[in-house]
């Protein structure tokens, strides 16, 4: 079996370097919308230093792996940005079309940021358990399991306002769709009296409180977060979910929704006291390294100190960025191309 890996990934590389030249010339990224603007700062800086600018598209994290893991060859992507680590199924896509050589970058961090227009004023703090029992398909009511029937704020918890519930959320190719339903909505639903009182475990709440309501109340946006940032800009009342850096960029007419009372910002996420906090990668492979012109280069300047450290300009687009140690370790990682392990879990 190993022999059989050893020669399709032979083959692979073989296949790559005989076409590499004449089939183009731009390094190909897909992936997380959310890691996507700090990709995009790094082909223009990239571009700026000389290098040919790389295509970089904002597929989503599920989209971008699929497409990554599709194969070896000039044909198929160099880089996939992601807003959550590579699922074990999406590893063994790749392992089935010959992706075995891979290196996992974390970058940075992130909040999942819950934000609404600056003439909000009503919508200010929420808890976990208002956020599942807003968005999630089913809930408790009256002791039952049932379609949730929540239209308005106020009918969740008298506190919150007479407002109808509209949230702009990410699709379900999207790592910031996953990241939510793992961290927000999970946790909410842990949080429920109803399944405390159960005695319901993960795999219940897993099974149970993973679905997104599909009757109205929750939008699925695509994978442009501007355009939330804008269908937030026109309606007041509307809320919306994406990464940290889309608040960051448009502080002059969002801001954030408290979750629990803890404001979202670098600090909080960093240190992971917001509860929405997840971490951020890119993955790339390894046989396209050397080959596709300018991709080493790429890669030496997304984890340079210029992109990556404190103070650096990914920072200054709103990544959180990692402690020294981290970034060393990422640097060296990069530079030896050292393989992911098998993942498994």
């Amino acid at each position: 079996m190993l022999l059989n890996k050893l020669s399709v990934s032979a083959l692979a590389i073989v296949a790559v370097s005989a076409t590499a030249a004449s089939a183009r010339e731009q390094i190909l990224i897909v992936g997380s919308s959310t890691v996507f603007p700090y990709t995009q700062a790094v082909a223009e800086e990239f571009a700026n230093q000389g290098g040919t600018s790389p295509v970089v598209e904002s597929t989503g994290t599920g989209g971008g792996m699929q497409i990554f893991c599709s194969g070896i060859g000039t044909e198929f992507a160099d880089i996939t940005g992601a807003s959550r680590r590579m699922k074990p199924s999406e590893y063994e896509l790749c392992v089935e079309n010959g992706v075995t050589d891979i290196t996992e970058a974390l970058i940075g961090y992130d909040g999942l940021s819950i934000a609404s227009s600056r003439e909000n004023d009503d919508l200010t703090d929420l808890t976990l358990e208002q956020i599942y029992l807003a968005l999630g398909e089913m809930v408790p009511v009256d002791g039952e399991w049932v379609e949730n029937p929540y239209t308005n704020w106020s009918e969740i918890d008298s506190s919150l306002p007479d407002q109808p519930i509209t949230v702009f959320g990410p699709p379900p190719t999207s790592g910031t769709r996953d990241a939510f339903v793992e961290l927000a909505m999970w946790e909410g639903c842990a949080t429920l009296e109803y399944v405390e009182e159960g005695g319901y475990d993960e795999d219940w709440i897993e099974e149970n409180c993973s679905a997104m309501r599909q009757d109205g109340p929750f939008v699925e946006a695509g994978e442009n977060d501007n355009l939330i940032v804008q269908r937030l800009q026109a309606d007041p009342d509307a809320l919306g979910i994406f990464g940290y850096s889309f608040l960051f960029e448009n502080t002059d007419t969002l801001k954030g929704v408290d979750i629990g009372g803890v404001e979202v910002n670098s600090d909080t996420i960093a240190s992971f006291e917001y509860p929405i906090a997840r971490p951020l990668y890119f993955y790339v492979k390894n046989p396209h390294r050397g080959v596709i012109p300018g991709l080493e280069e790429f890669i030496a300047e997304y984890s340079s100190d210029n992109a990556l450290a404190d103070g650096g300009y990914l920072q200054e687009r709103g990544l959180v960025v990692l402690g020294d140690e981290e970034r060393a370790d990422l640097v060296q990682r990069l530079a030896d191309g050292v393989a992911v392990d098998p993942i498994t879990e």
